[in-house]
Parts: C-alpha cells; structure tokens; sequence
C-alpha cells in the first residue's frame, strides 16, 4: 500500500483514531531536530510551538511595519503644514530641499518646474506618463545633470510628477546614495502624498 493510499484512507476514516487509540500512543516518530524519537503527541506539540513562533514574527513584523507607518504619516504631516507657512514661490523652492532632508532625511533633491526651468521634451513626456511616482536605480533621460558633481555617487532615484489638475507643473527628484533607499518595487504611497503636496502649495504661484 502507498503513502498517499494511507493518508487518503485515515482522512476518510477519522473514527480509525478513536477506535485506536492504544496504537496512536505508541507510534513514535524521529525528532525534526534529529537524535532520539519522540511520541505523536510531542512531535504534534513541537509542531504548534513552531507554529506560534511564526505567528508571533508575523504579529511583531507587523507590529513593526504599522508603528513605521505611523512615524511616516508623521512626518508627511510635519511637512505638509511647514509647506504652507511659505509666502512666496522663492521661498517655497528653497524650503523643499531643507524639509525633505530634515524631515525625512533625504540628502539631495532636484525640483524643476516647467515654468522656471522648461524640460527637455524627454523629460517632458516622461513626466506626462506617469499618474504616480517613480522609483529607479538610474537617472532618466538627462536628469542626471539636475545633481551636478553629486550624480556620480548617487545609485537611487524617485520621481515624482507634480500635478496640477491634468497639467503637469514640474518634477520632483529625490536621489540617495543607497541602493535600496529608493527601489522599483517599493510602495509609493508617502511618495504620492509628498508629491500632492508640493503640488498644491506650489500651484498658487505659477502663471494660470
């Protein structure tokens, strides 16, 4: 008889457990540890021990990853009410770079508008594509410039399109020399909320 013809006929007959119980108590089974041979019910026992302690690293990496949201929504709020208290659009371009590097502790920052800085066509269209940010390993198109001696060491890039209604008003670059500050597959959700935000103190200031 074959493993599996086994395990379908004990599934099938779940009263075999009942009406054996004296067998049960003597099926001894190796340790998943290895050594000495240990009792169904131990190696059942082992089991749901190793069982919570997974159930306890999940709990406590989502412990973890909920406490880390909550220091981010945080900070998007502490950036989002010092955008506000600028009174002039020289004074906003200026403030950007300080509050993304203090707040979130991003160390080089590009911020082009369309209006004071128009982009190369490339830079353009890429930047009409995207409806969310964008994160990277390598600078697009010739973004790379926008950092000047600085771009050699960087290695990760955001991108984040400022939006003004269906208009696109500029780009937002955040760039680190960490590989994985910023990543393609990474969330962009904080990304977004940065980017609506900038957008928005910013629209008031530019030609309609």
């Amino acid at each position: 008889m074959r493993a599996e013809e086994v395990a379908r006929y004990l599934q099938d007959n779940p009263q075999f457990f009942e009406d054996h119980a004296d067998t049960l108590a003597q099926i001894n089974l190796p340790h998943p540890h290895g050594g000495r041979t240990i009792s169904l019910s131990e190696r059942q026992l082992l089991a749901l021990r190793e069982k919570n302690k997974e159930l306890e690293k999940k709990l406590r990496e989502m412990i973890s990853f909920a406490q880390d949201n909550d220091a981010l929504q945080h900070k998007v709020h502490e950036f989002v009410v010092a955008l506000f208290a600028a009174r002039d659009l020289a004074t906003l371009q200026e403030m950007i770079p300080h509050l993304l590097r203090d707040i979130f502790a991003i160390p080089h920052t590009a911020l082009h508008l369309w209006q004071t800085n128009p982009p190369s066509a490339e830079v353009l269209a890429f930047a009409d594509a995207q409806a969310l940010p964008v994160c990277l390993h390598h600078p697009t198109h010739d973004t790379a410039a926008w950092f000047g001696e600085q771009a050699a060491q960087l290695h990760s890039y955001a991108y984040l399109p400022l939006h003004a209604g269906s208009d696109t008003i500029g780009l937002l670059v955040l760039a680190s020399e960490d590989k994985q500050r910023f990543y393609p597959e990474m969330g962009t959700v904080f990304l977004q909320r940065i980017a609506e935000a900038v957008a928005s103190a910013l629209h008031p200031y530019l030609d309609h």
